[in-house]
This record gives C-alpha cells, structure tokens and sequence, in this order.
C-alpha cells in the first residue's frame, strides 16, 4: 500500500488535534475531488514497518486525541488489507485515542455486497469510532459542513451503529457549522 502524505498535527480532519494518513488509491474518481492525485494506487509513498512506528509514536501525547484516515479510499480492499492490522494495534496500544475513517463508499456498501465488503471489513469497522460515509458530490458541495465535503455525506458513530444494527449518526450540533 501507499500513501499520499501523513500530517502529525491535523486539526481539519476529525475532532482534536489528530494524525491523518492519507493513502493512495481510490476508484470513485468522484468529480470535484480535493485529491485526484491520490485515486492512483502507485501514488506517493511505501507504507512500512516504519511509516507505522511513526503514526504510533505521534499518537502518544495527551493532546493528541486520534487517528484519521482518508484517502483516497481506506475501504479498497487492496487498502482495508493493510490498515486493519494499523487500526487493531492503535486500538490495543492506544485504546483512549479515537479513529475516524473517511470514506466515499456508504455504510450500506461497506457492510453490504459491493466491492468494499472484503474478509477484513467487518474486523476494520470494529475498530472505528467515527465513519464519514458517502462520495464527495460536487453540486452538494458546502464549505460549511464541518468535517465534511457535501451534503449527502454522514458522521456515523460506528460502534452504536455496529450495536444497534442500523446507521446511527452523531448528531450535526456536535459538529456546529463553521463560520468566517
């Protein structure tokens, strides 16, 4: 796997300060993508043993309160493959830091029969605490939203939604909408 670039000190992509990683890959190609770069799975960086030493050691402060990953597409199978061994160890070395995913596949295509739903899948969202769920629309664009792209995408809390076998999403005033 590899990926377009890791930030240490994210405050954009989730809530706290966060590390994000950002891999390479992705076959929505939605139009309007702030990173059509990264749709190319040979784009950016090998993901190694040490990439992830690296991701785990800046989780380690206090003040940081996450992992965030985006992509591209985290739910390539090609992809899912790779992290779910990533988020398994955050959530057993690290279990007070939160994780959040963002992904242009829906929930219902996650769990369901699409080409997200992989072996791993079910093992990876175990693991997830926040889903952004939904392909960035360009004519539903709002610059607004907080820690979305478009109107049509969710904030999903996966782990109640894991429980009570439906989407149930965080509600927006949590995330209040941004303003100038």
């Amino acid at each position: 796997m590899k990926y377009g670039a890791l930030k240490l000190f994210d405050v954009a992509n989730g809530s706290g300060v966060r590390t994000s990683l950002f891999v390479s890959g992705c076959l929505h190609h939605c139009k309007g993508c702030f990173q059509p770069e990264t749709w190319n799975f040979d784009y950016g960086e090998e993901y190694t043993s040490e990439t992830e030493e690296k991701i785990i050691d800046s989780l380690r402060p206090d003040y940081v309160a996450g992992f965030s990953l985006l992509g591209g597409e985290p739910f390539e199978p090609a992809n899912q493959r790779t992290l779910v061994k990533l988020l398994k160890r955050i959530r057993e070395e690290l279990p007070k830091k939160n994780i959040w995913v963002y992904s242009g596949f829906t929930w219902e295509e996650i769990r369901g029969d699409s080409r997200a739903n992989c072996e791993v899948s079910e093992e990876m969202l175990s693991y997830i605490d926040v889903l952004i769920d939904g392909r960035f629309v360009e004519s539903k664009k709002n610059a607004m939203l907080a820690f979305r792209g478009s109107e049509n995408q969710r904030i999903i809390d996966v782990q109640k939604s894991l429980n009570a076998g439906n989407v149930i999403e965080i509600p927006l005033d949590r995330f209040p909408v941004k303003h100038d």
